[in-house]
């Protein structure tokens, strides 16, 4: 298992350099993205739609399940988080940066968009390792098979992820096998036990994340999330992600219905 560094920096177009490595890898990081007064700022908006939707009683958005677990004080917490954006002037307000749409350029050939409201929006995860916490890690997957739930064609898309707590290599997060964005179906479907498995991987490469990176990631790449081996706030893990699709446009709305892949995802999903 190896820790690559970073040193590119995104701006409003992809260069040349950013391209072939994103082409050769299927994953690249950018440091700096946003300010560490725009992190707080989203972490206040996190904070303030969770008591919120806690206070509603709601317990999905536009179909799609939010995901509860407990903090260490045993009060409960949302730990999934999606369509965030539409209930929040700030995170609109993000996905508007002309940076992000400048993204769209590592999907080649393809048209793509930011999907504010299609697929789950734009979700925040909040993996914390408590003994009562849901959300501790994730398995291996590649996001293709939702594709094939949904009776499409398997279609590029872009994970893309704000990070919004420093996260060392050492403290778990976010692991990538590099180049499998370009395995063939066989491998794609049955390459790893979707999400069942954790193990380490000798391909495997992760990242020293810091508070406002931006990280991207192919969706038929292998990537996973490993557990922190640190307990309680130390493991604290907030990433908002954006997803970028191709392919037609699919709106949800307040009376979408859940798709069927959540219940199989429900305990590990991102």
């Amino acid at each position: 298992m190896k820790k690559w560094d970073s040193h590119f920096q995104l701006g409003d177009t992809v260069t040349a350099e950013q391209l072939d490595f994103f082409d050769k890898h299927g994953v690249i990081v950018f440091r700096n993205f946003i300010s560490r007064g725009k992190v707080n700022i989203f972490i206040d908006e996190l904070k303030r739609l969770e008591q919120t939707w806690l206070e509603e009683g709601r317990d999905k958005v536009n179909g799609i399940p939010l995901k509860f677990g407990k903090d260490e004080h045993g009060n409960k917490t949302i730990q999934r988080l999606c369509f965030s954006s539409l209930y929040s002037d700030p995170l609109h307000q993000l996905l508007e940066d002309d940076r992000l749409k400048a993204l769209t350029a590592f999907l080649g050939p393809y048209e793509g968009r930011i999907a504010e409201n299609e697929k789950d929006g734009l979700v925040i995860n909040n993996y914390i390792n408590t003994p009562n916490s849901t959300f501790t890690q994730m398995g291996w997957h590649t996001d293709a098979p939702r594709d094939l739930f949904l009776g499409q064609k398997i279609m590029p898309m872009l994970n893309v992820g704000i990070h919004l707590d420093t996260c060392p290599f050492e403290n778990g997060g976010l692991r990538v096998i590099p180049g499998t964005h370009k395995q063939g179906v066989l491998k794609l479907l049955f390459g790893k036990k979707y999400f069942i498995d954790n193990s380490d991987d000798n391909r495997e490469v992760g990242f020293d994340l810091n508070a406002g990176d931006l990280s991207v990631h192919d969706g038929r790449l292998w990537h996973r999330v490993k557990q922190s081996p640190k307990f309680g706030e130390e493991s604290r893990r907030r990433v908002m992600y954006v997803p970028i699709v191709t392919g037609k446009y699919k709106p949800k709305d307040e009376n979408s219905k859940t798709p069927f892949y959540h219940r199989f995802t429900s305990k590990v999903h991102h």
